[in-house]
């Protein structure tokens, strides 16, 4: 299987590439200047392959600025936009056969709890950049097997989130965020790649799926998980009001979040390897 992935030089497209590889398929990476250029081109590429799956995103957390929304809502919606554009327009024999894309769990409403039959959106500007992210993509032709898998944070050994919190809390100035209660939708790296991979092969996969760990936790057990494993206190409290300081608005990005369920994975008995947060801290400290 040859498949084209865009935002291959992230952290998940790292890992999701080797991944893959490793799995006896060929990575095919989609060049960033090439998804915003003309679409003509883009589609010549994709009728040579069997797959897409789209990572591409610039980063969300930074302050919400007038040029920074734009940068965050063009990499994800206008991207997805020309990739569905360039495989509309290919003859049915050369499209490729399956488009699995990222998405968010920030398309929720914060504090409750959601299955994917859940519509209680969210009403600040995350929420409206996933759910014009994910309609963008529902305009694929038929014929065309679509996934798209609502991300929670995802943590690992090199995540930016862990590598981020490490020095704070070796130094013994690690703590929750505000009172700690509020939800902390994460989901392991490993458990991330495998649910793409096995998208790829299994043709049960289909629509939207939450890909978060089962076992909801909140800022709280996080963080209290964390400073048991490095050893280290995790008393501090960071106050929402400094976040807001240093991000603006895109502090509610770590300040609040859902409860997300991977209900339709559960029914397909997708087996998690780090289903708790206790256990996911123990691999990536390890």
């Amino acid at each position: 299987m040859i498949i084209a992935i865009t935002g291959s030089s992230g952290y998940i497209g790292q890992t999701l590439c080797q991944k893959i590889l490793n799995s006896g398929h060929e990575v095919f990476p989609v060049q960033r200047t090439l998804l915003y250029e003309n679409t003509n081109k883009l589609a010549e590429l994709l009728s040579k392959v069997d797959a897409v799956i789209n990572l591409a995103g610039s980063p969300i957390l930074r302050r919400w600025t007038t040029q920074n929304k734009q940068d965050i809502y063009n990499s994800r919606v206008l991207v997805t936009q020309n990739i569905v554009r360039a495989i509309n327009n290919l003859p049915a024999e050369k499209r490729p056969k399956i488009f699995i894309s990222a998405s968010a769990v920030g398309i929720y409403s914060p504090g409750k709890t959601h299955d994917e039959n859940s519509d209680d959106w969210g009403g600040d500007f995350l929420a409206s950049v996933v759910k014009d992210w994910e309609s963008a993509s529902a305009q694929l032709v038929a014929g065309v097997r679509r996934v798209i898998f609502r991300l929670g944070v995802v943590l690992g050994k090199d995540s930016q989130i862990y590598r981020h919190m490490r020095l704070p809390f070796m130094n013994s100035l690690g703590g929750r965020i505000g009172n700690g209660q509020q939800p902390f939708p994460f989901v392991h790296i490993d458990d991330v790649v495998n649910a793409f991979v096995l998208s790829l092969t299994d043709n049960q996969f289909s629509g939207t799926y939450n890909l978060t760990a089962p076992v909801p936790a909140t800022n709280k057990q996080f963080t209290k998980a964390l400073g048991k494993a490095l050893k280290r206190p995790a008393v501090m409290v960071i106050p929402i009001f400094v976040l807001k300081l240093i991000f603006g608005k895109a502090a509610t990005v770590i300040s609040t979040g859902p409860i997300a369920i991977p209900r339709r994975l559960s029914t397909q008995n997708f087996q998690f390897q780090y289903p708790t947060i206790e256990e996911v801290i123990r691999e990536i400290t390890s």
